[in-house]
């Protein structure tokens, strides 16, 4: 029981648990107003969520407002994102582990569901998760029990299990790649959240709420937002979606001088093309590529630290390293 205990406030203590109110949700569109009747009517119930839509829509904020609007809302709310795990070690952070279960296994471990007992647990990526941990959490989601890897106590549950993904599960499982009988299971409420480029009327209340969060944050005295900007920001597509709107709005509020956001050229309406005039459009992992960069390069190449790269891009130090590896992003010599 004491190491559960240590093993939870471990995890308090490196987790983020705050949840999302409904009404901190910003958008105009009718496409939202109908997701978030969705997610009143669903908060009030115990059911299996299942949000879909493309990456950077918002479906952990989606997921952080059914939490909040519940019955739950006092308890804990526990998340973990299937794709960043490796296949090898999904199960163990599941359903924990006990000691010598597989090398490098030195104590017992207490798994999500153990944490998120009496409260819920956000699968987020649920799509990337492997075939032999979807057994289990079909039988999870089924009877409420499971077994550590590596034990042969069967432990109960309570957790109501919000899941989400940007792949089609359906067709996923019409071509063996998912579980049929966990994606019904799953899908018992559906939630999907379209993109933003056909949520337009998202657009501005979501710049003016950027804009004022990230004024705010870097000490910047920016007060109006021109309509130059305003029909730049309405022309583009983003791919990238909120989280691109995002991104694209904190570096113009670090570069602005002045009480006037400015979109510099770097920020363009249409798709930009490599110079070699291939035919592939950049991806968002090129423009969060460049704008690291952009970032290090006005530290000097700092990290971490009060003024470095990752307090600017409101990250952990070592989220921003491992992005910086994923990237192929190297500190010059």
């Amino acid at each position: 029981e004491r190491r559960k205990l240590e093993s939870l406030t471990l995890y308090l203590s490196e987790e983020i648990r705050a949840a999302h109110e409904i009404d901190d949700i910003i958008g105009e569109s009718t496409a939202l107003h109908q997701v978030m009747a969705s997610v009143k009517q669903v908060a009030q119930t115990d059911a299996t969520v299942l949000i879909s839509g493309e990456t950077g829509t918002g479906k952990e904020v989606i997921a952080r407002a059914i939490h909040g609007a519940s019955h739950l809302s006092e308890r804990i709310l526990v998340k973990l994102n299937c794709a960043a795990m490796p296949a090898n070690l999904v199960e163990s952070e599941l359903f924990g582990h006990e000691r010598g279960a597989f090398t490098g296994a030195v104590a017992r471990k207490a798994g999500r569901f153990e944490l998120a007992n009496g409260g819920t647990l956000f699968l987020d990526e649920i799509g990337e998760l492997p075939l032999d941990a979807q057994a289990k959490l079909l039988r999870i989601l089924q009877e409420g029990e499971f077994e550590r890897v590596g034990g042969t106590q069967t432990f109960k549950v309570n957790v109501r299990v919000i899941a989400a993904t940007n792949r089609n599960l359906a067709q996923m499982a019409e071509q063996e790649k998912f579980r049929s009988d966990l994606y019904y299971r799953l899908n018992v409420f559906p939630i999907h959240l379209p993109p933003l480029r056909e949520r337009k009327d998202d657009i501005v209340p979501l710049v003016k709420y950027f804009v004022a969060r990230c004024a705010s944050k870097f000490g910047k005295p920016i007060e109006i937002i021109p309509e130059r900007v305003t029909r730049a920001l309405l022309q583009y597509n983003w791919p990238g979606n909120i989280r691109e709107l995002q991104h694209v709005i904190e570096r113009a509020v670090i570069l602005s001088q002045g009480p006037e956001l400015v979109l510099g050229d770097w920020f363009q309406t249409t798709p930009t093309r490599p110079a070699s005039g291939s035919n592939k459009l950049r991806t968002l992992a090129e423009m969060e590529r460049d704008y690291i960069l952009e970032i290090l390069g006005q530290t000097y190449w700092r990290v971490s630290g009060k003024g470095g790269a990752a307090e600017l891009l409101d990250l952990k130090p070592t989220t921003l390293e491992s992005r910086m590896k994923k990237l192929g992003i190297v500190r010059p010599r």
